[in-house]
């Protein structure tokens, strides 16, 4: 497969390794309404928000919809967006490998750009994500008209990237419209319901399918029409069983000179094939967004490239289901986040600026309190639900690999988790030693007290009592046990005999690549 060459590209492919794993605190102040309602704003460096995340949402994202930098040259308020070509790559590598690790298996990336960048983008993702995973370029026409002062060709459209994650993901049919219902129509009083005519006729001429040749009898007229240039579309066996079951239109009074097949709306499925192209009819535009953006913080207070809601409206009625996590990592103006919450889907949104404090939890507040612009009406919107704010904090691994001295219990033991197993690991109620089993395999900790003791020889050792302790948590499961812990005080013999793997914490504890 061809790859895309930059100049440090090597150093690049290997940036999301060096990404320190650091602590999610949350600022209670900033959140709002249900904080158990499973969104999060976070603010901070989205490269380092993301590896942050791994170790709790590895394998768990639904939908990825990121609108990052063009790389156009222009300076915006909010964003550095005069990246050299090859930073922009640096930048876009680690960002989309860290993505398509949190992404589902059934999950899909929607990456909305411009041309300036987005062909150079198709390779980057068909090398992170594999060129059997690229699903779509959608084109989505963002604006309605250009000046006839422009000079050149004249751009009205951005791309959006779709790539999944595996052949699991299936995207939705859209909801059947208005006006794709209003084709079909009753007009014999068919029992079977409304209906609309389909053409009867082949393309192909008659040479070419002669096994579709043959003549028919208008019934009502009782006149026999032959074949002349176009063949049927049917077979003679699949025609008689049309004619048996009434499915041919002539026109009321048999007027019509060749037959239509009656399609009937009972017949076709709920909802509507999907295309690439996007009109901003059916998904808004650019004045539709800076007009919803205007009105939640003030006509000098917006952004300069906001996406209208409805577009992220169809991104989600495609890929996503009432529940499902959706992510935005370049959450600009808060768009992904308050389209989620309107659609019942739950979401993180990351945001490096001050505006995750100024505009994006402000938006987010507004929407928990029923706010009524964008998509709110036609989603009979009346507010709830609520969110949770958190900051970067620091590391939670030294920069020769230990722990840092005051990481709480859970947060080691999603890493250690993580670490061993790719997944994400769900805290139970109430904490145990015993961290769960995936493969065959157990996980245990032996950290910061667990159980209650933490003297010297105490709770953090692998001794007879911690090891019953793991044993009284484990329930069900009796297959070999990884133990972390501060050092062990069971014999090599014993911990075989018992399938048990001991691993020395600082030491042994790996954050995971």
């Amino acid at each position: 497969m061809p790859t895309l060459r930059w100049l440090t590209r090597d150093d690049d492919v290997r940036a999301a390794e060096s990404v320190p794993y650091r602590l999610l605190e949350e600022v209670p102040g900033l959140g709002y309404g249900d904080r158990d309602a499973g969104n999060m704003l976070i603010q901070g460096d989205n490269l380092e928000a993301l590896k942050a995340l791994l170790p709790y949402y590895a394998g768990q994202v639904r939908c990825i919809y990121i609108d990052p930098p063009y790389n156009t040259g222009s300076a915006f308020e909010h964003y550095d967006d005069n990246l050299e070509h090859s930073q922009w790559l640096a930048m876009m590598w680690p960002r989309l490998e860290l993505l398509r690790e949190l992404l589902a298996e059934d999950g899909s990336i929607w990456v909305n750009l411009d041309e300036n960048e987005g062909h150079y983008a198709k390779v980057v993702c068909d090398e992170i994500f594999g060129r059997k995973n690229f699903v779509r370029q959608v084109n989505w026409q963002r604006k309605y008209s250009v000046s006839n002062n422009f000079r050149g060709i004249a751009t009205i459209c951005d791309l959006l990237l779709v790539y999944r994650k595996s052949d699991f993901f299936q995207n939705n049919l859209l909801p059947r419209s208005d006006d794709a219902t209003a084709r079909y129509s009753n007009p014999d009083s068919d029992p079977r319901g409304p209906w609309k005519a389909v053409d009867y006729l082949n393309q192909a001429s008659t040479k070419k399918r002669p096994n579709l040749v043959y003549d028919i009898v208008n019934p009502i007229t009782g006149s026999v029409v032959k074949n002349k240039e176009k063949a049927w579309k049917y077979e003679r066996g699949t025609h008689d069983d049309h004619v048996r079951e009434n499915r041919l239109w002539w026109g009321l009074k048999g007027e019509n000179t060749v037959p239509a097949l009656k399609l009937f709306l009972s017949e076709v499925r709920d909802g509507m094939t999907p295309h690439n192209w996007w009109p901003h009819v059916d998904v808004g535009h650019t004045d539709e967004a800076k007009k919803e953006t205007n009105a939640l913080f003030g006509r000098d207070e917006g952004f300069d490239t906001p996406k209208p809601e409805r577009l992220l409206k169809r991104v989600f009625e495609l890929a996503t289901n009432p529940g499902d996590l959706v992510l935005d990592s370049f959450l600009g103006s808060g768009t992904t986040a308050a389209v989620a919450q309107k659609m019942g889907r739950r979401y993180i949104g990351i945001e490096m600026g001050d505006h995750a404090v100024t505009h994006c939890a402000p938006r987010l507040q507004k929407v928990v309190d029923g706010e009524q612009g964008g998509i709110s009406k036609a989603q009979n919107w009346q507010g709830g639900g609520g969110f949770r704010f958190y900051r970067l904090g620091p590391p939670v691994f030294t920069e020769d690999g230990q722990i840092q001295p005051d990481i709480r219990f859970p947060v080691l033991a999603a890493h250690i988790w993580f670490s061993e197993t790719g997944s994400p690991w769900t805290e139970p109620q109430p904490l145990s030693p015993f961290l769960g089993a995936q493969g065959g395999k157990g996980y245990a900790l032996l950290y910061n007290g667990i159980l209650g003791d933490k003297s010297v020889s105490g709770g953090n050792v692998l001794t007879r009592k911690t090891l019953a302790a793991i044993c009284a948590a484990q329930g069900d499961f009796t297959g070999p046990l990884t133990v972390y812990g501060e050092r062990t005080a069971l014999s090599e013999a014993t911990l075989k005999a018992e399938q048990i793997e001991f691993k020395q914490t600082p030491y042994d504890v790996k954050a995971r690549k």
